[in-house]
């Protein structure tokens, strides 16, 4: 349960794995639903999880993702203050979920300074992650966030083919369908990609 910049010691991973509950969920599974009160955090054992945020009028944007080794500040701080849910969390793939009720977080935060620097570890990374969103919404074009959201599926799935829909881009980008229908034959006249049935290849 590590990665490059939120490592947790194997005692104390295996600490959280005694007190949570480990979970399966299939690629698409909601594992947070928005305005829902919060009785546990996620940590990501496998595979990752895509975070949304959605508006009044049911568009969705894209906030960022959980990987492998990493937990949703967003559970957190809702939970901590009894608050309910101000994003949605979906899996990206199949995944396994430690579920870490919100009464043990409390005190981990007490007893152990590894936890806390864990989750202070976490924060600041959501929140350079945010700020790229509002720098990406505010300042950068619709086909550079185009391209940019791809590059970051094939991180995050590992491959440059992708199983997605223009209409699931549009939501997660928060654009329309035909804009980024167009912006991918561009792509595709550049070389930049190929499309196919329900999937996108990055050259």
């Amino acid at each position: 349960m590590k990665n490059t910049n939120t490592v947790l010691s194997d005692s104390f991973t295996d600490l959280l794995k005694g007190l949570g509950i480990k979970k399966s969920v299939k690629e698409g599974d909601i594992i947070l639903q928005e305005h829902a009160y919060l009785n546990s955090i996620p940590i990501v054992l496998s595979g990752s999880i895509k975070v949304l945020r959605t508006d009044e009028d049911g568009r969705e944007i894209l906030l960022y993702y959980i990987k492998q080794g990493e937990s949703c500040i967003m559970s957190f701080l809702g939970g901590i203050h009894q608050d309910t849910s101000k994003v949605k969390a979906i899996a990206e793939e199949d995944s396994e979920i430690l579920f870490i009720p919100i009464h043990a977080v409390g005190m981990l935060l007490k007893e152990y300074p590894e936890w806390l620097e864990y989750i202070f570890s976490l924060y600041h990374k959501r929140f350079e992650e945010l700020l790229d969103v509002v720098n990406a919404v505010t300042f950068k074009k619709m086909d550079q966030r185009l391209i940019d959201f791809l590059n970051k599926k094939v991180e995050i799935t590992k491959s440059n083919v992708l199983s997605i829909t223009h209409e699931q881009i549009a939501s997660e980008l928060g654009t329309a369908r035909v804009v980024v229908s167009r912006l991918l034959k561009q792509l595709e006249e550049m070389g930049s990609v190929k499309l196919g049935r329900n999937n996108i290849t990055v050259m």
